[in-house]
């Protein structure tokens, strides 16, 4: 399948959530326990309307991303500098692209490859306590989709999910999978990248880097809409 090409590179850092001004409490940032997680097909999500979950290919190993209009956005636990691999999903099937990585900052790394990839905008505020959120990322190469329930505390500033059976059996590798708003009528958009956990006042929550540290990556790519280079491969127009 021919597709449109375009070209840029670009990266940010791991960061949790962090503990509001004046606060003391103690706090713990667990990373995911490993777990057994249902995979359940993003095409049989009535509100599917693309994927833009990427898988990383670090010299540390794989990760979860997400592709935006700013470029692709993970957490940089298996690259951090210099070119990577990733692999995304076309309706065709997938596809392995290299960009190069380029921290961000406020714990996101970022790259874009030479072609244009499906991608969502960023949710640039986050939606109130109680909002319906997906989770969604990509295990051995097959999606997954989670809802889930957005949840706040005073003491915290930050995303963060209520618990649920599904999230509870994420693992270490789901981190960095994307946290999705969806609206009825109104595009798909990024609240954040599945980060840790965090327990606070005897509640456990699942957290996500999200606007507060998401805005850097517009920031720092804010000539994305200049005129990329063409490129010619013989897989794309």
């Amino acid at each position: 399948m021919k597709r449109p090409c375009a070209g840029r590179v670009g990266a940010p850092a791991l960061s949790p959530v962090r503990l509001a001004r004046n606060s003391h409490l103690p706090l713990a940032i667990l990373l995911l326990g490993l777990g057994a997680c249902e995979v359940i097909p993003l095409e049989g999500s009535a509100r599917r309307t693309l994927d833009p979950v990427v898988v990383v290919h670090g010299p540390g190993g794989d990760e979860l991303g997400v592709s935006t209009d700013y470029g692709i956005v993970f957490l940089g636990r298996t690259a951090r500098s210099g070119r990577i691999e990733f692999t995304t999903w076309f309706g065709d099937g997938p596809s392995r692209e290299e960009g190069l990585v380029e921290a961000v900052g406020g714990g996101i790394y970022a790259t874009e490859g030479e072609i244009l990839l499906p991608c969502v905008g960023l949710c640039l505020e986050t939606p109130p306590a109680g909002s319906i959120v997906m989770v969604r990322g990509r295990r051995g190469g097959m999606p997954f989709e989670i809802e889930a329930q957005l949840a706040s505390d005073p003491r915290v500033t930050g995303v963060l999910l209520a618990p649920n059976a599904e999230l509870d059996g994420l693992g270490e590798d789901d981190l960095g999978a994307g946290v999705f708003y969806l609206q009825p009528n109104k595009p798909m958009q990024l609240v954040g990248l599945l980060s840790g956990r965090l327990e606070l006042g005897g509640k456990r929550y699942v957290t996500a880097v999200g606007p507060e540290d998401m805005w850097r990556l517009i920031v720092q790519r804010r000539n994305s809409d200049r005129p990329r280079r063409w490129v010619y491969r013989e897989d794309i127009m």
